[in-house]
């Protein structure tokens, strides 16, 4: 139970209520000590520990006004003296005193060392549930150690003497009572910010000094080690700091005498002057390199150096550093980081749980083999057969002990993407902590408990980047070093830095000869491999890297993003048995699309056993959102979706419900060749309303032609869901450069502003055919060709929405283009039956985590109602009173909608300068203005008006009929039934011979 607040009772009180341990607690007698008779009694006691410790603790309870272990808690459930395991081998337990939620107590003799006594609480925190203070005492001092997991550590020391001093009695009763007075108000991460933050300047000023990245930041990275080795006792009197102050006087000496002291870092012996160097060895002190600084740059390092880096957070620390290394990065310094719980979302499910189910098992062998066998108290001792059966059980249960460390210590957590090491760490203390863990419960039993064998060398990874796969050992080391010490143990030595050869530097998933990579052998996979899209590839990677990949890798996908193949190699080192489960996190457009192909075998063939689908993460200073997806060869077993246990996890990361997997619904031949995303510019093909008009209206060009036919209005996202921004494009098309250079004015345009920057695009056909889209997608043109008018909706939107525009209008990347024209297309399009659809089969993206609309998964697998698919001329079903109903009910939400967003007496429609495009819209006057600035379809669909839902609500019902299911939707039919009636629609549709299924009629091009 937590620690309640008492009030200190006066000396002459006889009584108090001490409301602990429920409402029936009795009345117990409090004699109060005053400081003078606690003083008087302790300032010359000389017993010993086991003699006086209890007494000194009964004794100042009676002086803080608190009722003693004995009294308060006679069960010793949550306050008690000898806290611990009843050890079968003799001796106390693991606290002379604890207090649930508060303490754990350790004493020793007077003027013993009570940092010994530190460790040894240290080392049993955790089987005292990590109380948040560990103090002790030689009863001459009280030493309190805040043991909050994530905040500094802090030290507060009183003397016997101070217990004189009612405000400090009040501070040491708190700890009793309230806890929480003791937190620390920094947390490990903004020590780290703030330390980490010292050290941005100065390598950028090492950079602008001509010296390679590479170099300053293995320098950097010795500085901070050298800081945390000195603050951690490692290096020995202050030897780090003195070698400052002296070269603060002469700058000059710098380089020699840190040359120096690197140097005795480096080797076994070494020596500075007088003073013994531990090794230290590592890579990281392989020689004495130093750069030179100046006056500056050493009082910078001093201020540094004055902080206290022994409690420096490993996780975020090589994060911190890379953006401080990077000048592109400097502004995000102290900005944003991805937190450790988050972390723990991959390492919990994928390396502690198995792990602490194993041990369980183990545990409860062992606990039953003590249990049965023959004990031996003071007044029994055992002999003959009942040794023997006891000595034999007692072996038997250290054999198993010692077979699940040997596990451990030969566990091998691989994380192929690690960056600067973050998960590492993580997984590494968390492999530590369950050894200790192992360790503690044994000896609870009896049993020898061993010294840790699990280290760095149990995580192994593979990083592009030399520097940030030297700041991955540089926060292994660290971590290490530090869960030793905060567990009470003293760091390795000889040499202190393990070679961690580990972890590699190189490319985890292409060789240089073009082939996949090998990754080495492990237990586990985890991490979080580049966010790098499809569409950026090339850009970011270059043309030959991104074709060589996708050669390498030939059971991938083409046009998936790059994280895609870390998913492939895990899933095809479990086939090979080389790996038992792997974690990665992604953007979570792994649920959809292309993407989604790598998750599948993971699920027909295997198991995804956690997962959670849409997750805030931070990645270079900016958030995204992520899915998370632990998977695993083992095709049994239960799963957990997003925090809930389901029955199966999807591969669009959706749980089992009503058995329906959308994720194997089939592209239709029906829908194909109808919907396509815009063309992709690359470049600044657009231009304002203004100067389109200025060229629409210049005289015919060399060719006869006007640039009528290369000046269009553009339709981009936000043009559908806020209001038309009245940007143009300039569209050659497919033309040859001696064909578009006939439409002067815009070319000209296009070469000066569009070929600079082509000239540079890695993408030959970029580079080449400067004058035409990145993207051209002719068969937008093909398709709408004769139409009066096509179907467009975004891309990305909160909300799901369809608009008209003419053939005139070029949609912009950002936006879908349906080629159909008829109201009842657009009337099932907008239905909620499609809108179901489109939210589970498409993907999500950005902060506000819109959803995705994809002209191939979204809507090529959608089965709209029979004989009214897009593969049929809408003139053939024009009489079909299905498609009256649905088109009447569309025409009049499009009705209302435009009369809401564009009222008769706020605008003027005006003709645009040349005919054959669409009227212009604008405002009447400075007051419609301001007021259609609210009128757009997000704001309309965020409110949805009454009028709004009774619109939407007919054309359901129309649509609902068309598909033969209107009297159960007017019944209540689920979201869950609808999309399982439209997936078995979909996979009979699949089934129908191709050849039965007549083509898209798509008019020749013009």
């Amino acid at each position: 139970m937590p620690c309640e607040m008492i009030a200190a009772c006066p000396r002459s009180a006889t009584k108090m209520s001490n409301i602990i341990g429920g409402s029936h607690a009795p009345y117990f007698a409090l004699d109060n000590m005053t400081p003078h008779e606690f003083l008087t009694k302790w300032r010359a006691n000389e017993l010993k520990e086991r003699s006086a410790s209890q007494s000194h603790f009964n004794d100042l309870c009676k002086l803080l006004g608190i009722l003693d272990p004995v009294t308060t808690d006679p069960t010793g459930e949550w306050f008690t003296f000898e806290k611990g395991a009843t050890k079968t081998s003799g001796g106390e337990g693991w606290a002379d005193v604890w207090r649930k939620g508060c303490f754990a107590w350790e004493y020793k003799g007077r003027h013993a060392n009570l940092d010994k006594a530190n460790a040894q609480l240290l080392q049993y925190a955790v089987a005292l549930e990590n109380p948040p203070l560990l103090i002790v005492s030689d009863m001459a001092r009280i030493v309190i150690r805040t043991n909050w997991t994530n905040s500094v550590q802090e030290k507060h020391e009183f003397a016997l003497e101070d217990l004189v001093d009612g405000a400090v009695r009040d501070r040491i009763k708190a700890a009793f009572v309230d806890p929480e007075a003791f937190r620390p108000k920094k947390s490990r991460q903004e020590l780290t910010e703030e330390t980490a933050a010292e050290f941005a300047g100065l390598a950028q000023r090492l950079r602008e000094r001509g010296h390679e990245a590479h170099q300053v930041a293995h320098f950097v990275n010795r500085l901070v080690f050298c800081m945390f080795a000195e603050d951690v006792g490692l290096l020995p009197d202050n030897l780090f700091t003195k070698m400052l102050e002296v070269s603060r006087r002469n700058p000059a000496e710098f380089s020699q005498n840190a040359a120096t002291l690197f140097g005795a870092m480096a080797r076994p012996g070494g020596k500075v002057g007088f003073t013994a160097i531990e090794w230290f060895n590592g890579g990281l002190f392989e020689d004495d390199a130093v750069l030179p600084m100046d006056a500056d740059d050493i009082d910078q390092l001093l201020r540094a150096a004055r902080r206290d880096w022994s409690q420096i957070d490993p996780s975020i620390l090589g994060t911190l550093f890379e953006r401080g290394l990077d000048p592109a990065k400097r502004s995000q310094l102290g900005a944003h980081y991805t937190d450790r719980d988050k972390i723990m979302m991959i390492v919990r499910p994928v390396i502690i749980e198995q792990l602490e189910a194993e041990w369980a098992e183990a545990l409860a062998r062992m606990a039953a083999l003590v249990d049965n066998a023959p004990r031996q108290t003071k007044e029994k001792l055992l002999r003959g057969a009942e040794l023997g059966k006891r000595t034999r059980a007692l072996a038997e249960a250290t054999a198993i002990h010692e077979t699940f460390v040997e596990r451990l210590a030969n566990f091998r957590v691989l994380d192929p993407a690690c960056g600067s090491g973050n998960f590492l760490y993580v997984a590494l203390r968390a492999l530590k902590d369950i050894e200790h863990r192992a360790n503690l419960d044994a000896e609870a039993l009896g049993l020898p408990r061993g010294f840790p064998r699990v280290g760095p060398e149990c995580v192994l990874g593979i990083e592009l980047n030399p520097y940030a796969a030297e700041l991955a050992r540089v926060s292994v080391w660290i971590g290490e070093i530090q869960w030793m010490r905060r567990n009470g143990f003293d760091a390795a030595k000889n040499p202190i830095l393990r070679p961690l050869d580990t972890i590699e530097c190189r490319d985890a998933v292409l060789s240089d000869d073009g082939a996949k990579t090998e990754w080495p052998e492990a237990d586990v996979v985890i991490g979080n491999p580049p966010f790098l899209g499809n569409k950026k590839m090339i850009a970011e990677l270059g043309e030959d890297y991104t074709r060589a990949l996708r050669k390498a890798w030939p059971e991938v996908s083409g046009g998936v993003d790059l994280v895609c193949y870390w998913f492939a190699k895990a899933w095809a080192m479990m086939g090979s048995g080389r790996l038992q489960r792997a974690g990665l996190v992604t953007t979570n457009s792994i649920r959809g699309g292309a993407n989604r192909e790598v998750l599948k075998p993971v699920v027909e063939h295997g198991r995804i056993f956690d997962a959670w689908s849409d997750e805030e993460w931070t990645v270079d200073g900016a958030s995204v959102r992520v899915s998370l997806v632990c998977f695993t060869q083992q095709g049994e077993g239960t799963a957990a979706l997003n925090g809930k246990q389901v029955n199966k996890v999807h591969a669009d990361l959706t749980g089992q419900s009503g058995g329906t997997d959308l994720t194997s619904a089939d592209r239709l031949p029906q829908n194909r060749n109808v919907a396509f995303q815009g063309p992709v510019k690359v470049g600044p093909f657009d231009v304002e309303g203004d100067l389109a008009r200025r060229w629409l209206q210049m005289p015919v060009n060399p060719n006869g032609r006007s640039n009528g036919d290369v000046v269009r209005p553009l339709l981009n996202g936000m043009d559908i869901t806020r209001r038309t921004s009245d940007r143009w494009i300039v569209d050659f098309g497919s033309a040859t450069e001696a064909e578009s250079a006939m439409y002067e004015a815009p070319f000209e345009h296009i070469l000066a502003t569009v070929k600079p920057l082509r000239d540079e695009n890695r993408r030959d056909r970029r580079r080449l055919l400067w004058w035409q889209h990145g993207e051209t997608v002719p068969g937008i043109k093909r398709t709408i060709a004769g139409r009066s008018r096509a179907i467009f909706t975004p891309r990305v939107a909160k909300h799901r929405l369809f608009v008209w525009a003419g053939p005139t209008v070029v949609p912009d990347s950002a936006v879908v283009i349906v080629a159909r024209d008829d109201d009842t297309s657009f009337g099932i399009l907008h239905s909620r039956f499609h809108e179901l659809w489109s939210l589970r089969m498409g993907t999500f993206l950005g902060v506000g985590n819109d959803p995705r609309y994809t002209p191939s998964t979204t809507f090529e697998t959608f089965p709209f109602p029979e004989g009214l698919t897009p593969a049929i001329p809408a003139s053939d079903y024009a009489a079909d009173p299905r498609a009256q109903a649905i088109a009447a009910a569309a025409a009049r939400l499009n009705e209302l909608r435009e009369n809401w967003l564009n009222p008769a007496d706020l605008v003027v429609r005006e003709p645009e300068v040349v005919p054959g495009y669409p009227d212009r819209i604008l405002s009447k006057d400075e007051d419609a203005a301001k007021e259609l600035r609210k009128r757009t379809l997000t704001n309309l669909y965020n409110v949805r008006p009454r009028w709004l839902a009774n619109a939407h609500a007919a054309l359901d019902a129309a649509v609902a009929d068309a598909y033969g299911w209107g009297d159960d939707w007017r019944a209540g039919l689920t979201d869950e039934e609808i999309l399982a009636r439209l997936f078995r629609l979909n996979q009979q549709r699949a089934s129908t011979s191709r050849t039965d299924i007549p083509s898209p009629v798509v008019p020749a091009e013009s």
